[in-house]
């Protein structure tokens, strides 16, 4: 393994499947080191890469990444001539850290309350980075109802492989209202070659682990 290497460790049923469509939308080379839930995540090998014993995390040029938002905004910048990230001069900056963070941090907490049934009452609503479920549901749409394709418009950024993954999975799992804008921005983004790629990859190494395991 050389330092300038990526190395992304992960299993496929997991968001460990976020950052594969991230590293395919690069189009860098990168080896996959797929752990094990109840072994190789535990490792202390892994363990002092990644305390929390969970994927995905990337290593790259001596640094270690783990949180899909922060590998999908640290790979934008380490290669920026995949053009998946406004310059840090460019007004866009604003809007592509906005949505990005605001899928990790408010949609994020809210889909996950109202999953385990722990959402505020009303008036505990200001008590939470989110609000209510509702109003992180509606800013969601206003961030993909903005006119262009994308949520920068016509330009593809790493916001969108990281937001379209939070909206796409909120369909599947039926986490998220099933509102037309979410369902035609989900069907854009699972059209682009480096997703279709990743799905690929990912549902090969499940088809792999259950035959392993049958």
């Amino acid at each position: 393994m050389t330092e300038a290497e990526i190395v992304f460790y992960t299993n496929p049923m997991s968001r460990g499947r976020i950052v594969r469509w991230m590293l395919e939308e690069v189009g860098r080379p990168y080896r996959t080191v797929v752990l094990d839930y109840a072994t190789t995540m535990k490792s202390p090998d892994y363990l002092a890469l990644n305390p929390m014993g969970k994927v995905p995390t990337v290593t790259h040029r001596g640094a270690v990444v783990t949180e899909c938002a922060a590998i999908c905004a640290y790979l934008a910048d380490a290669f920026p001539e995949a053009n998946l990230a406004p310059a840090t001069d460019d007004p866009l900056r604003g809007a592509y850290y906005r949505w990005m963070f605001f899928a990790a941090g408010p949609v994020e907490a809210a889909v996950t309350a109202k999953s385990v049934g722990l959402l505020p009452p009303p008036e505990k609503s200001t008590m939470v980075g989110y609000g209510s479920f509702d109003q992180a549901v509606d800013t969601l749409d206003y961030a993909v109802s903005q006119g262009g394709p994308w949520l920068l418009g016509d330009r593809f950024t790493a916001a969108d492989v990281y937001v379209g993954s939070q909206v796409s999975w909120g369909l599947m799992f039926g986490t998220l209202p099933t509102r037309p804008v979410f369902q035609a921005y989900a069907e854009r983004l699972a059209a682009r070659p480096a997703a279709v790629r990743a799905r690929e990859i990912d549902d090969a190494l499940v088809a792999a682990q259950k035959k392993g395991g049958a």
